[in-house]
């Protein structure tokens, strides 16, 4: 084969090479700018994939931007800060009109939001907040009141055990590590179980907020503590997989073990419907419609509201039953 032949043919395939490495990235990078139909261009961040109510999160926001006509570029930071900033300097970069991003944690985010004020562009906090003394720096948040989640799964646990004898031993399933959900729910159960003295949680660890996390730390607390009277789990997916555990160590889930859980997914609902879990708060993953409004809004420059909070609900089993049928998530 002639040498300018075989050059040539390096060549091409070096391009093509390089084209299936970018397509392989997690970030829908999209055309730098605003979208060529003038469509606005919204730049999102996503924690991961680490539970249902994720999923459920993402689709609400994938199908909300479609029907707000937005352009929707979307990563995955796969519980990493350092995706999330690398992703938001990327959308910096490409001068999208919007940022939103679910903080992975709560903390270490000035830099990166300052570069995205600097540079002129508009940032809405979903689902999780952030612990910046500087509010300028985002322009609202939307989400749930994560200390009210967790002091009325404290408050229903009080009156629940109100005329229990004795110590009640509960363990705690933390969500990730510095996270605002972990924080403010541990924060608000806390409060709420201070009420009964002999309410007392004996050991507390994270799972991560994931199914495999939830069973492999219940089975430590199972192998450390004989008498478990409680499970506080931060969300259905690790009380889901403490279920697993449990059972699997001769225990019946919401009767030797009264189970108590946030977020309220079908699954999870579920379970409770079917007595395995006792009591849920919810925390409603549809955020998607009321993202989309705000972000039409802060890139007109009208003023929005700082924290922007969605409607919830707790369920028992009856409740659970009566609202499964219709349940979205």
């Amino acid at each position: 084969m002639p040498m300018a032949r075989r050059r040539a043919i390096a060549v091409a395939a070096a391009v093509l090479l390089a084209g299936s490495v970018a397509a392989c990235g997690n970030s829908d990078t999209g055309s730098d700018g605003a979208g060529d139909d003038g469509k606005l261009v919204l730049g999102f961040s996503q924690v991961g994939a680490e539970s249902g109510w994720r999923t459920a999160n993402t689709v609400s926001i994938q199908e909300a931007a479609g029907e707000a006509g937005i352009e929707l570029k979307f990563d995955d930071a796969q519980q990493k800060q350092e995706n999330q900033i690398r992703a938001i300097r990327n959308y910096i970069q490409q001068k999208v009109d919007v940022i939103a991003f679910s903080p992975v944690v709560e903390s270490g985010w000035d830099t990166v939001l300052k570069e995205a004020k600097d540079a002129g562009i508009p940032v809405i906090l979903t689902d999780r907040a952030v612990d910046s003394a500087d509010k300028s720096l985002y322009k609202t948040f939307l989400g749930s009141d994560f200390v009210k989640e967790g002091r009325l799964s404290g408050e229903w646990l009080v009156e629940e055990k109100k005329a229990a004898t004795g110590d009640v031993n509960i363990v705690e399933l933390q969500g990730t590590t510095g996270s605002a959900p972990a924080n403010d729910r541990k924060k608000g159960f806390g409060e709420a179980i201070a009420a009964d003295p002999k309410l007392k949680i004996i050991a507390s660890q994270s799972g991560d907020f994931t199914r495999a996390g939830g069973k492999q730390v219940m089975e430590q607390f199972l192998r450390a503590h004989p008498k478990i009277d409680v499970l506080f789990a931060h969300n259905d997916d690790m009380g889901l997989g403490a279920l697993e555990a449990i059972t699997a160590a001769g225990k019946v889930p919401g009767q030797d073990i009264t189970i108590i859980t946030i977020d309220a997914v079908k699954d999870g609902m579920q379970a409770l419907a079917d007595g395995k879990f006792n009591f849920i708060a919810e925390c409603s993953p549809l955020l998607g419609p009321q993202l989309m409004d705000l972000a039409k809004k802060v890139h007109a420059g009208e003023e929005v509201p700082p924290r922007i909070e969605t409607e919830e609900t707790t369920f028992t089993q009856e409740q659970a039953k009566e609202a499964l049928p219709n349940r979205k998530y």
